[in-house]
Order: structure tokens, then sequence, then C-alpha cells
């Protein structure tokens, strides 16, 4: 297998014709997925781009939960697609594409979905595309259009009110994973979900609260929350994987950065970001010591001394102890929250390991065996967290490295997964052969971080206001609408939250223009020393 390692002089600089090519060839990328998704398989949800037809649920199938966890029968892609177009500049289409949604989508549908697909993907793009339709400051110029009467917000608040269910029932207040969006809570439904699965709510259903002055679906996620929090280790302040919702116990004991932790992590820091609540803040600053002190190995510096590449293994929540010797691509999210959180040197270490397993494969595997130097779990589904975590390091070091890693993988995908009408989910990184499936994430996330990356001039980047994405890469303003409630505090903070000085002494970032903190001197050359680089790319089997 061809393999290659990176050296300074390669990195040292990108030129902007270059930047501009690659800039192209992601909206290129993009619109292959798109085009063939409105030609082949609009209105069903994604498209199939080895066959170049349309997929829905299996009905057949109800228990195919790999299917019918996301495809709810209401045209997913298009709708998760929508804010994707306007990042690329394309006010006609996107136009076009949010009238399409407000005439031929309906959520009376008799499909079971998963509460948290339904939430990042549908409920947070009608969100985010509303919001950006009515923002008066129009960062991509004048995007409203005559008679647009607030019918996403509309289409919004109905699906939430179809996943409100969930929450009912439920001793501890922490959610059912699934709701059927016609009749409620399946009789069948199991007692057990993710910590992400239902702390991950919070940034959706909060700014829906927050737009229509109905708390409702604040306090539930907000309740799901604290629920989750209080059943943390007292030993060692982690949370589980999987919880029992009526009992309150561990049924998974294990804690990591990756699937069924991942944005539980993500969306306290973003909450607080965006609606200023110092409770989240307070939750996300000890979840973070807690990672450092139970999961973290390696040496303690990123950039200096002796000693193994840091790593943040699985643990036992209540031991601290190793569980196994593997990580999954999904906690390749985690540099990109470092960043927002200000620990940038931490970042840039933690994601060169990311992107030396890439190097190996021209894909994440979905686990991958630190011990073994080998995948465990072998498919690709075209995931955007590595490219995340990229276009954030490179917004907070504006380091050329991270154009060169962003030209990796956008040729990497190109050359591996570029099928007759689209993208498709890779079956097996090493033999690259593939399955005939593009998720909506790839042009909702994975196609946007890669073309806002070689985009410097993006309204994103050139607004005078700050902007976050949510996990599935929506695009929400930090604005002080969100900052106020139009109603009286239903939330009084637990007991021991931060004083005011505490928290002033603290001073949390609030966009990643603050995390700017890499000297100069370190800007054009590798962000690793090159000896800490090779040690990462030897220590997943590339030499």
């Amino acid at each position: 297998m061809a393999t290659r390692t990176s050296t300074s002089a390669d990195t040292a600089s990108f030129p902007d014709t270059l930047k501009a090519k690659m800039k192209g060839m992601a909206k290129e990328m993009f619109y292959f997925g798109y085009d063939n998704y409105m030609k082949y398989a609009f209105p069903e949800d994604e498209l199939n781009p080895i066959d170049c037809e349309g997929r829905g649920p299996d009905v057949l199938n109800p228990s195919n939960i790999n299917i019918n966890d996301v495809l709810g029968n209401y045209s997913l892609t298009l709708i998760d697609t929508l804010d994707t177009l306007l990042v690329l500049g394309n006010v006609t289409e996107f136009q076009r594409a949010v009238k399409l949604v407000i005439d031929t989508v309906s959520f009376d549908k008799d499909s079971t979905v998963q509460v948290f697909e339904a939430n990042i993907r549908i409920l947070g793009s009608l969100i985010s595309s509303h919001i950006l339709l009515t923002d008066p400051k129009h960062p991509f110029g004048k995007v409203g259009f005559e008679g647009y009467d607030n019918e996403l917000l509309h289409l919004a608040h109905d699906l939430a009110v179809r996943l409100l269910p969930a929450f009912e029932n439920t001793s501890t207040g922490i959610p059912y994973p699934r709701v059927n969006l016609k009749t409620g809570v399946p009789p069948d439904s199991i007692n057990e979900t993710c910590t992400a699965g239902a702390g991950s709510l919070l940034v959706e259903f909060g700014i829906l609260s927050r737009l229509i002055g109905d708390s409702t679906f604040e306090w539930v996620a907000r309740r799901a929350v604290r629920a989750l929090w209080s059943l943390r280790s007292n030993e060692t302040g982690l949370l589980g994987n999987v919880v029992n919702i009526q009992t309150g116990q561990w049924v998974g004991k294990q804690s990591g950065l990756g699937a069924g932790m991942d944005s539980f992590y993500e969306y306290l820091l973003k909450s607080y970001i965006l609606f200023g609540e110092k409770e989240d803040y307070r939750m996300f600053q000890a979840a973070y010591e807690s990672i450092q002190n139970h999961m973290r190995r390696g040496r303690e510096s990123c950039n200096e001394g002796e000693g193994d590449p840091p790593l943040y293994v699985n643990v036992n929540m209540f031991s601290g102890e190793i569980m196994n010797t593997w990580i999954d691509s999904l906690q390749a999210f985690f540099p990109g929250l470092q960043v927002l959180n200000g620990d940038v040197d931490n970042a840039i270490c933690l994601h060169a390991f990311y992107y030396a397993i890439w190097k190996r494969f021209g894909a994440l595997p979905e686990r991958y065996n630190w011990q073994l130097q080998a995948p465990d779990v072998l498919f690709y589904p075209l995931r955007p967290e590595l490219v995340e975590s990229t276009y954030l390091l490179y917004q907070a070091t504006k380091n050329p490295f991270y154009l060169h890693v962003g030209m990796d993988i956008l040729q990497s995908l190109e050359k591996n997964a570029k099928v007759r009408c689209g993208y498709a989910t890779l079956h097996h990184v090493v033999d690259k052969s593939k399955e005939d499936r593009m998720e909506s994430f790839f042009l909702s996330e994975t196609c946007k971080y890669l073309y806002l990356l070689f985009d410097e001039d993006n309204p994103l980047h050139r607004s005078d206001n700050k902007y976050i994405f949510t996990t599935e890469g929506h695009v929400v303003p930090i604005d002080k609408r969100f900052r106020e409630k139009q109603w009286n505090d239903l939330f009084p903070c637990e007991e021991g939250v931060l004083t005011e000085r505490e928290m002033n002494n603290r001073s949390p970032p609030n966009n990643i223009s603050n995390c700017n903190r890499i000297p100069d001197e370190r800007r054009y050359t590798l962000p690793l020393k090159s000896i800490y680089m090779r040690q990462i790319d030897h220590m997943v089997g590339l030499f």
C-alpha cells in the first residue's frame, strides 16, 4: 500500500490558485451529489448513488434501524442540504428548495424515526434555514422571498411536537429513543437509549423555544441533560454510553468520545455559547476535566517531551480502566470541540492522529484498533468529523497544513467514493469496495466543511456576526435573541453552580476567533514538530 508522510516543505504554503481550484472541486463534489439526488431520488429520503435510485424507509423490515432511524419518508436529503446551498452562494436554488419543502413535505407520516436523527438532520436544518431566510443582516445577500410566512418555522414546530411524546412516561425525564410521527412512542419500545441521543437535543429545541416563545421544548431537552448529568460516576465524573430511561441504571458502562457520547459533550459547550446559561458551561468544564483525567493517555504535552502521543481511550465510567483498544471515527469531531474550548494545542495533536489513519487508508474506518494498528470495523460512510476538525483548526491557526489535509481528503473522496450518480459509502477501507448509500450528512456537512475550508471570502467568514454549527453542520448565528427568554426562568441552576466571579475569571470562549493562540512562527511549519508527526505516523503503521 502506497503511503506518504508530510514534511514541513510540502505544507508551508498553499497558493491562492490551488485554493481556488480546491474550492471549485468541493463545489463540484456537492453539486454532483445534490443534482443527482434531485434528478433520481427526490422526493425520497436518500440517493442510492450506484443504482441512481431513491431510497426511503425499509417498510418491509421495521427492525432495520440502520435505515429506519434516519429515513422518515420526508425528503431528508433535500431538507438537510438547504443551508449548504446558501453557504455555496446559490440563493436561487436555495429559494427553489425552500419552496419545494414548503409545498411537498409533511410530517404526518406513519414513520418511526430516531428522535436524535430527526432533531439534528430535519429540525436543525428547518430552524437554521428559517433564521437565515429572515436574518435582517442578510449575510448571504437578500435571500428572503415574497410570500414567505415562516412556513419552515411552522414545519419545525410541527415536527418538534411530534417528537415530544418521547419525553412522556419516562420516570427519569430521559426520552425514549424513537417515536412514530403519527402515533407517538411505539408500544414495543425499548427502555434504553444512548447518552448522545438523549442529551443532544438542547441546541435545536432551545432555539425553537426561544423563536416561538414556548418554553416546553427547551424545558424537556434541558431536563434530559440534567438527568443524565446527575447519573455520572461519583468517582470519575464520567457518564456511560447507554442508560435505562426508567431506572436510571447504566446499561453500557463505556465512557469515550465517540459513538453514543460524542455530541453530548459538544452540546454542553454549544448550548452555553448560544444561550449563555452558565449551568451548561459548568457541566462542560467538569466533563472536560474528567475526560482529561481519565481518558487521555500519552505524554502530558502535545508538542514537547518524551512518551507516546496523546490519545483518548474508551474507559469504564466507574473505574477509569481501559475497556478496549479501539477508537471510532466519530471521535474525530473532538479536536474541533477542543478548538472551540480554546485548547488548540491538544486539538492539533489529536487531529494529527486521525489524519495519519486517513493517510494510511484514504478514509477513516468506523473503528480503528490502535493496539493492533488495524481497522476493527472496516466501513466509511463519508463521515464529516475529520473535515470539520480540519476546518476549525484552520480557522484557529491559519496554518496551510490544514489546507493540505483538506486537499488530501477531497482527492481521496473523489478517487475512492465517486460512482455513477454520487458518492458511495466505502464498505471496506482497504479494498475500497462500496455500498449503495449516500447519507444526507455527506452534502450537509462533509461537502460544506470542505468548501468553507477553501473559501476565505465566504460570508460566514466575512460577516460581523459570529456563527456556530450544529452537530449536523447547520449554520446558526450567535444572536442575542437566543440569550433572551420570553418566559420566566423555569430552569433554576442546580446547587454548586459557579459564582459570577468564578465564571468571569474563567471567561469561556464564545467563538472560534478567540482561539487564535498559535504563535506566528508555528503557522507556516507543520503544526506539530516533525519528530512527533513521524511518531504518530509510525503509531498507525505509516512508515
